[in-house]
């Protein structure tokens, strides 16, 4: 599908402008340095359920993929693309001015913040308490060893720090409201740090893993929880990227890649 005339913000580095949802929205992103969105921020935008309504973070959001994918599913959502880099913080403001998203630009924003800060420092920076209903998040995974890149913008986007899942976790924490929710996408082993740091913040615990077809391990785990909720982790029926044979999409992959069903059936 081509894509409308943009309207870029000035001095857009070389970027692409990609269809999701079928056209349903619009994704100005870096051509080649920084990170590209792609399956891993449409399993975790469906991880949102289907009637949610309300304002919803979303952390380390890049151009807005994931953010704007629960907008174009939930007509009652409103979001805030919670961005680090000063770069692709404009690449999302970039994104949201784009004309194929006007539908969507009066339900989005962007917020240029370090989601990594406490108490006032994290509230100064537009990050105020119980202001949310929901957290996403697609945190840099990839270990310092791994993928090695000279590309800067790239590295901060998919290369984790020390403490990362808990100093992330925590803001989810105390920006969203009680009972409200978190969705993180991840790999299979941080499976454990990530609940350690769930642990005592957020409960009712949903973990999905992700396998590319059905002999093959997973290669994703994307993790819902509830603010104060005292239950315990209950595992969902998993997610085949592939069927067996055949290198097409799932039904259920293509549902979910387009904004057609949510990622734990609600």
């Amino acid at each position: 599908m081509s894509a409308p005339q943009a309207a870029h913000v000035p001095d857009t580095p070389a970027h692409t402008v990609d269809a999701f949802h079928r056209g349903r929205f619009w994704l100005v992103q870096p051509r080649q340095g920084g990170h590209r969105a792609g399956m891993d921020a449409m399993m975790l935008a469906a991880a949102v359920p289907s009637a949610f309504s309300g304002r919803l973070a979303d952390f380390g959001a890049g151009a807005g993929a994931a953010g704007l994918a629960v907008l174009s599913r939930c007509a009652g959502a409103e979001a805030v693309l919670v961005e680090r880099s000063p770069e692709m913080a404009a690449f999302a403001a970039t994104t949201l001015a784009h004309p194929g998203n006007a539908h969507l630009g009066n339900r989005a924003s962007v917020l240029s913040a370090d989601v990594t800060l406490s108490g006032r420092a994290r509230t100064e920076a537009g990050l105020a308490d119980n202001a949310f209903d929901f957290v996403i998040m697609n945190p840099p995974f990839n270990a310092a060893e791994d993928r090695a890149t000279p590309d800067a913008l790239r590295k901060e986007a998919h290369v984790m720090e020390d403490g990362l899942f808990d100093s992330w976790i925590r803001s989810a924490a105390a920006v969203v409201r009680p009972r409200g929710g978190l969705a993180v996408i991840a790999r299979p082993e941080q499976l454990g740090v990530l609940l350690e740091a769930i642990s005592g913040r957020f409960g009712d615990a949903e973990m999905l893993a992700v396998h590319p077809r059905p002999e093959a391990a997973a290669i994703r785990i994307v993790v819902r929880a509830a603010l104060g909720a005292r239950g315990k982790l209950s595992i969902r029926p998993p997610l085949m990227l592939h069927a067996q044979s055949g290198d097409g999409p799932s039904e259920r992959t293509e549902m979910i890649n387009n904004g057609l069903a949510s990622l734990f059936g609600d």
